[in-house]
């Protein structure tokens, strides 16, 4: 789903872009949507990954921490 499996900057940017697929997608076509639902199972997957490799890592950058915070903090924002 990304291009190389160890680089935490791409892994994170195919993340955001599903991150956002997703939204728009259940903001257009609603959170039960088929759609909407695969791409929130293909953000797991991503997100799984990521989190394995990361362990890998020496530590996470600020932009890491960052980009996961902000990924916390949509879900709420989303259902209210």
């Amino acid at each position: 789903m990304y291009t190389d499996g160890n680089n935490p900057s791409e892994m994170l940017d195919a993340i955001k872009i599903k991150r956002a697929l997703m939204i728009n997608c259940a903001n257009s076509k609603g959170f039960t949507s088929e759609e909407t639902i695969k791409y929130s199972q293909e953000l797991d997957v991503l997100i799984n990954e990521y989190q394995k490799a990361s362990r890998q890592f020496s530590q996470p950058n600020e932009e890491v921490r960052f980009a996961f915070n902000q990924m916390v903090m949509v879900w709420p924002k989303v259902f209210v």
